[in-house]
């Protein structure tokens, strides 16, 4: 940290075990032992951050902390910046430096600031042939040492003493920590998406240009009410299809779709879109079975909400055909969520995207199909019996 602070290097403190600790402290529930409570642990990793591009700045750092016995081992690779738009890049730029120094190591990750609304981290992929034993970086292989890309929330930093050392901290450490929990990050598959518009080129009719515009809208706006209602959801249906096959909304599809854990379900959602200037469509079954709801955005898209529910082996969400009252089930295998950037907007997708996609439209997903049928089409669909005649005005309502 001397010559962090030497160089006016903008490097903070991110070790989760220490964030937690000084957090506690700050809450009252610990008290002082000694005079290194903090850094005097029994650790041989500790791990701190800096904003790439302003870090490439201090280019004496590195030789700064050679000077003083570091041994470093730098990991690098494509700007992401660059990357988050084409698939390959010559521009490398460092990930991560590993620095150590007699049985310490300093794990130094770099964030990289994207679309103006997150630090993405690259994964850690150690070089097998090295002059340092790296082993002790994987006894607690977290979220900072993984093999997996991370999107982070922006953090503002403050600077605190601790142990007689200043250093810089996320302001609010606990808001930090939460955004770690879950911060696995997909790319876009921007090869993938170049070959199927060399298969079927795009799309840039005015009527075409104006869907996609109008999808970004409800996508943002939906997003924003859920994330202040704290409702976690995921790109589903015909929107994910379109960001995992195209990295783009499909200008043929006809609304937007969400999905949502239904243990997340909160029955403020319907006021909060109402409070926000959107009509409720429908509410179809029971938030107990099959459950949906759909909004319709003042520029005249939909938004369907769907609900999923877990199972042992699988995961399901549930359909309603309104003239009839047949139930549908549409299964698929169990998933994880991970974070992507789609539209400059940064959204959830399940992390197992290609079977969650082969579930719902088949082995041939890559294939362009603008006819569909909600209730025939997709592979994963089951009937699934039909509603009491008597249960007809709670479970089919359309406005």
């Amino acid at each position: 940290m001397s010559v962090v602070n030497e160089l006016y290097a903008p490097v903070f403190l991110v070790e989760p075990s220490l964030l937690t600790a000084i957090m506690q402290k700050r809450l009252g529930n610990l008290k002082k032992k000694h005079d290194c409570e903090f850094l005097c642990t029994s650790r041989n990793k500790t791990t701190f951050a800096a904003v790439g591009h302003l870090l490439v700045q201090k280019e004496e750092l590195l030789s700064s902390l050679e000077n003083r016995g570091f041994k470093i081992l730098k990991t690098e690779g494509p700007d992401p910046q660059v990357t988050s738009h084409h698939h390959t890049t010559s521009n490398l730029v460092p990930y991560h430096y590993l620095l150590k120094y007699q049985n310490h190591l300093i794990h130094l990750v770099l964030f990289y600031e994207r679309s103006s609304l997150y630090f993405w981290k690259a994964p850690l992929k150690l070089p097998e042939l090295s002059s340092l034993n790296l082993q002790e970086i994987y006894l607690q292989n977290g979220t900072f040492a993984s093999p997996y890309s991370a999107a982070i929330k922006k953090a503002e930093v403050t600077e605190i003493k601790i142990d007689g050392i200043f250093l810089k901290v996320p302001k609010r450490p606990n808001q930090f920590l939460t955004s770690l929990k879950n911060s696995k990050f997909l790319e876009c598959n921007y090869q993938q998406a170049e070959e199927f518009y060399r298969a079927y080129p795009k799309d840039e009719s005015l009527v075409a240009l104006d869907f996609k515009s109008k999808a970004v809208q409800v996508i943002s706006q939906g997003q924003k009410i859920l994330d202040e209602l704290g409702v976690p959801f995921w790109l589903s249906s015909g929107t994910c299809l379109g960001w995992f096959r195209e990295c783009n909304i499909i200008p043929h599809s006809k609304d937007v779709d969400f999905g949502i854990w239904v243990v997340d379900y909160k029955q403020s959602i319907i006021s909060a879109f109402e409070m926000n200037g959107w009509m409720l469509k429908h509410i179809l079954g029971k938030v107990e079975d099959s459950f949906e709801l759909s909004f319709l955005h003042n520029n005249g898209l939909k938004l369907d909400l769907f609900f999923f529910y877990e199972e042992k082996d699988h995961v399901w969400n549930g359909g309603t055909d309104v003239y009839t009252a047949a139930k549908y089930k549409y299964s698929f295998p169990k998933f994880s969520l991970c974070w992507t950037e789609f539209q400059s907007m940064l959204v959830r997708v399940p992390c197992e995207t290609q079977p969650y996609i082969e579930a719902n439209y088949g082995k041939y997903w890559r294939k362009k199909v603008e006819e569909w049928d909600w209730k025939s089409s997709p592979p994963n669909v089951r009937e699934n019996g039909h509603w009491l005649e008597e249960e007809y005005q709670d479970v089919i309502q359309v406005f």
